[in-house]
């Protein structure tokens, strides 16, 4: 028996990541809260901002996560596959990749799971990373 995974929904980031060894959500950039492992960030909830609007209405989003990937061809990839994550041209050079928390219905539970997993591995210790996933 296959078990069906179902949509996410934005409550998944925080269980996801909680669940995670070493994590913590804390505060950076300012005051935004923030996912970390062992003090380094791989989630961040991101504050409205110009740099990222509404192409229809020019409001600024003000429900935008930024995920850190391991390295650029990651960013590239999932910015180039059939979901919701996006970049912007304040994050040409930076890993991070942005995801509205409202489209976040449209890909699976599991595979935000697999995202945030992979953010977190990406900033976490590599005992730890082995502990958890294995080699």
């Amino acid at each position: 028996m296959t078990r069906r995974s179902r949509r996410a929904r934005p409550e998944d980031v925080d269980e996801i990541a909680g669940a995670l060894p070493g994590t913590e959500l804390g505060i950076s950039w300012g005051d935004r809260p923030t996912w970390k492992v062992r003090g380094k960030g791989f989630l961040l909830y991101r504050m409205p901002h110009r740099t990222a609007v509404d192409p229809e209405t020019g409001e600024m989003w003000d429900d935008l996560l930024v995920v850190f990937t391991p390295d650029m061809g990651a960013k590239q990839a999932l910015v180039e596959a059939d979901n919701p994550f996006f970049t912007i041209h304040h994050f040409r050079s930076n890993p991070g990749v942005l995801v509205r928390l409202s489209r976040l219905g449209e890909i699976d539970r599991d595979e935000l799971e697999e995202i945030i997993t992979e953010a977190w591995a990406a900033r976490a210790p590599a005992t730890l990373v082995r502990a958890h996933l294995g080699d």
